[in-house]
């Protein structure tokens, strides 16, 4: 059991509750992707590391998530914290442009009912769509992806707050990543 004062999901539930608050470190849905893919890619992403917004993979994705749904769903900002689309039969939407990544677009999408739930008191099921593959996926916050989301919290402070970053581990997915050149130029 931890204890309530250091652990850092009960800490960021009673800052993101409490609107005078200081968040004690930031999370964001992207950080939850970063974290299960590379947690090189979350450190410099939390050191503000510009990347090249222009890659393919992401210019693809960009695309991808602007014209899904894009007649059936609103964007909404929660606390400034998460930004979340809503599609609307009310479920949370997160859309991929390939499932090749499932799982960390599993647990960003996560996070966000995650967030909603212990932190406003809304219950959602969320959708996780790959719409170039026709495909969409259910997904609902239970006690163990609760516990799956906390787990990663702790996991990503843990790596936020490091002095330096993780070292370079060769993967897949370096290759078309932002980042290759700060992990594999030296």
């Amino acid at each position: 059991m931890t204890d309530s004062s250091t652990d850092p999901v009960d800490r960021f539930l009673d800052a993101a509750r409490d609107e005078t608050a200081e968040l004690p470190f930031r999370l964001t849905g992207v950080m939850f992707q970063y974290y299960v893919v590379c947690e090189r890619e979350l450190w410099f992403l939390s050191r503000d590391v510009e990347i090249d917004r222009d890659t393919p993979s992401i210019v693809r994705g960009s695309d991808v998530d602007d014209s899904a749904y894009s007649d059936k769903r609103r964007d909404v900002r929660v606390d400034g914290i998460i930004a979340i689309d809503v599609l609307d039969s009310g479920e949370i939407l997160e859309v991929k442009p390939s499932s090749s990544m499932t799982e960390p677009a599993r647990l960003q999408l996560l996070f966000y009912l995650w967030y909603l739930d212990r932190v406003t008191g809304v219950e959602k099921t969320g959708v996780l769509a790959h719409p170039t593959e026709k495909r969409r996926e259910t997904i609902e916050l239970t006690p163990e992806t609760s516990a799956e989301v906390e787990s990663a919290i702790r996991g990503i402070r843990e790596v936020v707050t490091a002095e330096s970053p993780p070292p370079a581990e060769g993967k897949p997915v370096c290759d078309s990543c932002a980042y290759h050149d700060f992990c594999w130029s030296c």
